[in-house]
């Protein structure tokens, strides 16, 4: 299934995407709680054209976990060793907007914004200790992430990571997450990120340094993943911070990212005061 969180009339929903459609599943509007109680029969109560409602992000999750340099030829255009276990930090949930909102920013803060298309997993019950073998029976599914990055604070000022990767808007997700029952194989997707219609990153998952079960295994060792909670996987190679000159987004950018199987997210960006 794709499920989405929709607006329409001022109501916001849970529903599922069938091509142009989506078909209320009920009378949810948290798709946590869909996550936590379960996927239930379909009753598809009402049928709205996607072009008739705004898709919102599509869960809030109560903590982001993020992994950095997951992807060799990442680690090396930023002039980093390729890790011999996961890198771990936090993005701040109030960082999430959906599909087609802005990507803000103040250059009082930050004058360095970079791009990071990422493919993100989300829990589907509560793990802890959980082996490698177990792993993907605790995902409920995937959506497109967007990790965006004020480098300047991350790697000049700051020297870590929270504040440059958790500023507000800096984790667009959507458009809909996509159950494991529709895709059964999440280490062969390709990601593609543009900026103004030019191709930056073209990556594949199947390059991850750590897989899906890996992570969830090692991240369930050090604290627990409750349902709902998000995993954002890593960036392949191709960020602006690694050009030379290094890249980075402007005002009026607009930044696509697209993973195979799954959709595309687009949101412009705008400086703000």
């Amino acid at each position: 299934m794709k499920l989405a969180t929709y607006t329409y009339k001022d109501r916001t929903r849970v529903g599922s995407v069938v091509e142009d459609r989506v078909y209320m599943t009920s009378e949810l509007d948290s798709m946590q709680y869909m996550i936590r109680r379960g996927l239930m029969p379909s009753q598809r109560h009402e049928s709205l054209a996607l072009e008739d409602v705004k898709l919102q992000a599509p869960l809030r999750p109560g903590k982001i976990v993020a992994i950095g340099k997951n992807y060799a030829e990442h680690a090396k255009e930023t002039g980093g060793d390729v890790p011999t276990a996961p890198i771990i930090f936090a993005k701040f949930p109030s960082s999430i907007i959906a599909t087609g909102e802005a990507i803000t920013w103040s250059e009082s803060i930050t004058t360095q914004v970079d791009w990071e298309g990422e493919l993100a997993v989300i829990i589907g019950k509560r793990a802890r200790n959980v082996t490698e073998e177990e792993a993907l029976n605790y995902v409920f599914g995937y959506t497109v992430g967007h990790d965006v990055s004020a480098r300047d604070l991350q790697i000049r000022t700051d020297s870590q990571w929270t504040r440059g990767k958790s500023l507000d808007t800096f984790c667009p997700l959507g458009p809909w997450i996509v159950t494991t029952d529709e895709l059964a194989d999440p280490h062969n997707l390709s990601i593609k990120t543009t900026v103004n219609g030019k191709v930056k990153q073209d990556g594949n998952t199947k390059d991850f340094i750590f897989n899906i079960p890996t992570l969830i295994s090692y991240c369930s060792r050090m604290f627990t993943l409750e349902p709902g909670d998000l995993i954002m996987t890593g960036t392949p190679s191709g960020v602006g911070e690694g050009m030379k000159p290094p890249q980075y987004l402007k005002d009026g950018d607009v930044v696509d990212v697209e993973i195979q199987n799954i959709g595309k997210i687009s949101n412009p960006c705008k400086v703000i005061p």
